[in-house]
């Protein structure tokens, strides 16, 4: 039997990861600064609403949510008439208040029954929390919230130019189902984007380097093409 699927609403990202992702699942999109993190989970939720009445939540834990909505504006995205029906949810998180964190996402979620949520970013809780460990249980128990409340969720996290690893603090990638990498790198005079599916747990994916775009209509993935990159 075919695995029912949730499209990404990113052009040729799900044709790399077996049709979409699969429901209830937790997926880290990890990259360097630029290579549109919040775009591509911005689509994700705007999509998820437009085109499959799946309402969703924006948790943004470092970024004023009027701001990622205005940007969404120059794609085409306007969230506000969505807001007013009550389909999407956009949170600005105080990570000053660690305390709260799980109440206000599990409120949020039921507040509108969310199908899909998107954490923006997990790395900006280090801000606050110095102690790793802390951050690491954070981390944690966030993703057990997610899968208990069955949302198909998008945790993003920042890395540094010069960090091998795929998230800030190391444990991302180990309670998550489904790993993106981007990258946004220099080849001789110009720079490049491109994309790995580093992991898509119970699904077929790809495991070569595509190259994607931003353009005004969003995210677009290249998924017939390889990207050739020092990375």
């Amino acid at each position: 039997m075919k695995k029912e699927r949730i499209e990404t609403g990113v052009p040729g990202l799900d044709e790399l990861i077996g049709g979409g992702l699969l429901p209830h699942s937790l997926t880290l999109l990890t990259g360097t600064t630029g290579t549109g993190k919040t775009i591509s989970s911005s689509q994700f939720i705007y999509s998820g609403v437009k085109e499959h009445n799946h309402p969703g939540v924006y948790v943004s834990f470092e970024e004023p949510v009027d701001n990622i909505k205005n940007n969404c504006l120059d794609f085409g995205w306007d969230f506000e008439p969505l807001e007013r029906k009550g389909k999407i949810i956009f949170v600005r998180y105080d990570p000053f208040h660690v305390e709260d964190i799980y109440e206000l996402i599990e409120t949020n979620i039921k507040k509108i029954d969310a199908k899909r949520v998107v954490i923006d970013s997990i790395s900006a809780l280090g801000l606050y929390v110095r102690d790793v460990p802390d951050i690491r249980r954070m981390v944690f128990n966030i993703s057990l919230l997610l899968r208990k409340l069955g949302c198909t969720s998008i945790l993003i996290s920042e890395t540094l130019p010069e960090q091998h690893s795929l998230s800030r603090f190391g444990v991302e990638e180990f309670v998550t189902d489904n790993v993106i990498v981007l990258y946004y790198s220099r080849t001789g005079s110009q720079f490049s984007r491109a994309l790995t599916v580093w992991k898509m747990r119970g699904s077929e994916h790809s495991n070569k380097l595509h190259p994607y775009r931003i353009s005004n209509k969003g995210v677009t993935v290249y998924h017939k093409e390889e990207a050739f990159s020092k990375l």
